[in-house]
């Protein structure tokens, strides 16, 4: 099984979940975060007075997927996410070694259905 955790733009948001909808991924963690990649933040005007904006306003949207499937997420959350331009985020793709669910104590990938 694996973790894919994606960092994207936070309109970008409906169009990811109805993305891992459509791969009949209905479980996700999503999470307001902030940082900044290349572009470094920003700078804003505000009442006349320049400031550094140094963190930059993310959705990170976490699935955890059986190892056959890692492709077709990842290419599905990079169709709906992608802008083209600097700042459409990351994906990261890690091993998780072990799931439980609480409710019923399933483990693993009968756990993620």
């Amino acid at each position: 099984m694996k973790m894919i955790t994606a960092i994207i733009k936070p309109f970008k948001l409906d169009d990811v979940k109805d993305a891992l909808i459509e791969n009949n991924i209905s479980g996700m963690t999503i999470t307001e975060v902030k940082g900044h990649g290349r572009q470094k933040g920003h700078t804003e005007l505000y009442r006349g007075a320049e400031y550094n904006v140094d963190f930059v306003p993310k959705t990170e949207v976490k699935v955890v997927v059986p190892s056959d499937r890692v492709d077709e997420v990842v290419s599905s959350i990079c169709s709906a996410a992608g802008t083209g331009k600097v700042g459409d985020g990351k994906i990261f793709v890690t091993t998780v070694e072990r799931v439980v669910r609480i409710r019923t104590t399933e483990e693993n990938e009968e756990a993620l259905s």
